[in-house]
């Protein structure tokens, strides 16, 4: 590794990539629709081979990567996409798979990287347990403050990875797929209302739950990244101010005390600019407003050792980005692969 070349990471969640792919991984570059609304299912992994390339990242997040079950391989179809789109992030591997159909996945340069799946935490059968729980067991947690707790779980187990670059820095890395605070299946208002609250229980427990892993990594000197889409972002909905903070704040530390607190600038602007100006990552269509909705859900923060040395973030937003609105190609293409758009961070390399 040439030792000034930063360090590029990114997350991307793709909308429905599993979609995009057969049974045995092959990719389905054909003229059908893909989940993407009047996106062919060729249109659509073509634009993904071009934000992927332009990313040209060393390691990415992938997130609603394609599933893993007893026919389908997430390792396998991913690295059949970046063979074929001849990325050079083309190693992939997954941590404990999904219970749905979209799971989390690392695909990284192995001429830069290695890295290998290093789950923390005590398990149902871990004698004398101390610390968070693994994220594949159960979080106890009293949601609603009633003295009962209540069990939590992932449906996305968060990926944790331990990344050595070839100049020998080692990273922990985590991957996160927040629950989502939207009432799907809710019918009527109030129904709505209460399966929203509900859910934002849920992902604020998942986030604590977070949380508890990160102070343990702090603790002992780690450098680590969290990075993914939560499902959430500071002054998001009006359902924060019932709970205080959202999941986003959680994560990375309401302490004062500096060394105990993650870093991403993008949250800290949202913070600032609760009315104001913010940074967005994710768009969607309201079908009854007839417009588009943006918000911030998709972030990566690092801790204090990490940002010291100065890293640069980056949003590849098609049009609040000029270097990236200045190429039509790659500005259509971020419109095409996904209803999000990456993040990357550029870490200096010693």
């Amino acid at each position: 590794m040439i030792p000034d070349r930063p360090l590029r990471l990114a997350t991307y969640n793709v909308e429905w990539f599993n979609a995009l792919f057969d049974n045995h991984g092959r990719l389905l570059e054909d003229h059908k629709p893909s989940t993407r609304y009047r996106i062919t299912r060729g249109e659509q992994l073509g634009a993904l081979g071009i934000v992927f390339a332009a990313m040209d990242a060393d390691g990415i997040i992938i997130i609603e990567a394609p599933d893993t079950n007893g026919k389908r391989s997430t390792v396998t179809a991913l690295e059949t996409f970046a063979r074929t789109y001849g990325l050079r992030a083309r190693k992939a591997i997954i941590g404990f798979p999904s219970e749905t159909e979209q799971e989390i996945a690392f695909l990284y340069d192995p001429d830069r990287l290695s890295t290998r799946h290093d789950p923390k935490g005590p398990t149902p059968t871990t004698s004398n347990p101390e610390g968070a729980p693994r994220f594949d067991t159960s979080f106890r947690y009293d949601l609603d403050a009633d003295n009962v707790h209540e069990t939590i779980r992932f449906s996305k187990p968060p990926l944790e990875l331990e990344v050595t670059t070839t100049t020998g820095q080692l990273v922990r890395l985590i991957g996160v797929h927040a629950k989502s605070k939207n009432p799907y299946g809710a019918e009527g208002r109030e129904a709505q209302i209460r399966l929203s609250i509900e859910n934002r229980r849920k992902q604020l427990a998942q986030c604590l739950w977070l949380r508890q892993r990160v102070e343990e990594h702090l603790a002992t000197g780690d450098s680590l990244i969290v990075m993914g889409d939560f499902n959430d972002g500071p002054g998001i909905d009006e359902f924060e101010k019932l709970f205080g903070h959202s999941g986003v704040e959680i994560v990375l530390g309401t302490t004062p005390d500096p060394a105990l607190r993650l870093t991403d600038p993008h949250a800290a602007m949202a913070l600032q600019s609760r009315v104001g100006i913010a940074p967005t990552t994710a768009r969607f269509y309201i079908a009854p407003q007839k417009r588009y909705f943006e918000a911030l859900l998709d972030f990566i923060m690092v801790s204090p050792d990490l940002a010291a040395s100065g890293p640069d973030w980056r949003i590849w937003h098609p049009f609040n980005d000029p270097a990236v609105t200045e190429v039509p190609e790659l500005r259509e293409a971020l419109l095409q692969a996904s209803d999000h758009f990456p993040v990357t961070i550029d870490l200096p390399q010693k």
